[in-house]
């Protein structure tokens, strides 16, 4: 498994010459380059191989050529824009008591969504026909016929197997370790699945948010669980097994001996986690199935919710601190179930979290609301999907094999090629 860091914020071309067709487009698609001539300033390339190439993807569809309202003596240039209408990705952020999914365009854009309500863990066999068949209904909303469908982005809570397309050794995801999720997919659509960890895939929908001022940043998902995608100098970190950031699962004093979801006892998210949350307020008496339902209480003014929002935040700022102390993120960015009671979570985090970081690790630190709220989940596995999709490699296959674009082989093999 390859632990190449995924790069995030816009780059500017730099390739031997002369540049392919691949790299051509990504200039094309990040608005770098807007006509031919600059596509040949950027590139080197003479003006008949950049012609080669900007033929080749409009005969793709992935480009295409407009030209300006004349504004003087001469003809006007030509102008080269990305066709993000050119295919689509399918997306499922699978939650634990939730999941979402989308079709979007290949720049990432929800055309459809729809959420899937289900009881808390279900197993593979029982969640994914149920996914597969939101998917067609999303497809078929957006009037997108499968064909179209170029990448498939998956999110699931949890340490994964990126390449294996599988759950990899996580205990909230009982039922699913080893189990490969591409077959399900197989009679949706002829195109490659890519596999993420719920809280990354937040990360990459960050890319064209927090992210593009940010290159060292904790991004928080705090819902039934806690995970943490880390981005140090404009790449996710995902350890040497895949599994970092698993900080509600972090041994914590004020959780000891509390039994965990997870088997284990004593951490963090058994005092802290969303489930938690829910535990606590039955308790009390309050009639709550997940963690939405406690947020909405405390929205509408109710107490005992508010307290238990306000807790969760404190107890996770202690143990948040020895993680700010240690990476000196820039930005800490808060996802999640809990995100809507954003106020109340952080003013309890920073109780603790200011109060044993280091001083200078805190001392300009930026505390953010995820930028997209709940669609961050479906945003990134878009992006997931549309790193792969649209990369150089598979750009220049598909000119190569002269036919629509086509990426069914193409990186397949690579699942998370396109976030490492």
């Amino acid at each position: 498994m390859s632990n190449e860091p995924a790069t995030f914020g816009r780059t500017s071309l730099r390739v031997p010459n002369p540049a392919t067709a691949g790299q051509v487009f990504r200039l094309i698609r990040t608005g770098e380059a807007t006509t031919r001539t600059e596509v040949g300033r950027l590139t080197g390339l003479s003006r008949t191989a950049v012609a080669a190439r900007v033929a080749a993807l409009v005969e793709l569809g992935l480009i295409r050529e407009t030209e300006e309202a004349a504004s003087g003596v001469g003809r006007p240039p030509t102008r080269l824009a990305f066709d993000a209408s050119a295919g689509v990705v399918l997306c499922a952020a699978v939650g634990r008591s939730r999941t979402q999914v989308a079709v979007c365009d290949l720049a990432g854009e929800p055309l459809a969504r729809q959420d899937i309500q289900q009881e808390v863990g279900p197993a593979p066999d029982e969640l994914m026909p149920r996914v597969v068949g939101a998917l067609r209904d999303v497809l078929r909303h957006a009037r997108r016929p499968a064909r179209d469908v170029r990448g498939i982005g998956i999110s699931i809570p949890g340490t994964v197997n990126g390449p294996g397309r599988c759950s990899q050794d996580s205990p909230i995801m009982a039922g699913w370790h080893a189990v490969p999720l591409d077959p399900y997919f197989a009679a949706l659509a002829d195109a490659p699945v890519f596999l993420e960890n719920d809280t990354n895939v937040i990360a990459l929908a960050e890319r064209s948010g927090h992210l593009l001022h940010y290159r060292d940043a904790l991004i928080v998902k705090a819902s039934t669980g806690f995970g943490a995608g880390i981005v140090s100098g404009g790449a996710i970190q995902h350890g040497a097994l895949g599994a970092a950031g698993e900080i509600g699962h972090v041994k914590y004093a004020a959780a000891r001996q509390v039994p965990c979801r997870c088997g284990e006892v004593g951490c963090l998210e058994a005092v802290a986690g969303g489930w938690a949350l829910v535990r606590n307020m039955r308790d009390k008496g309050h009639e709550v199935g997940h963690t939405r339902d406690v947020v909405e209480l405390a929205l509408g003014g109710n107490t005992d919710a508010r307290r238990e929002i306000r807790r969760s935040g404190r107890h996770f700022g202690e143990v948040l601190a020895a993680a700010v102390t240690l990476l000196n993120p820039a930005a800490i960015v808060i996802g999640g179930d809990m995100a809507p009671a954003y106020d109340l979570f952080v003013a309890g985090m920073r109780e603790t979290l200011y109060r044993d970081a280091s001083a200078l690790a805190t001392r300009d630190l930026h505390i953010l609301s995820a930028s997209y709220g709940d669609q961050s989940g479906v945003r990134g596995c878009a992006e997931l999907a549309l790193d792969q999709v649209l990369s150089d490699a598979t750009i220049d296959q598909a000119v190569l094999a002269h036919s629509p674009l086509d990426v069914s082989a193409a990186g397949a093999g690579s699942a998370r090629a396109g976030t490492r």
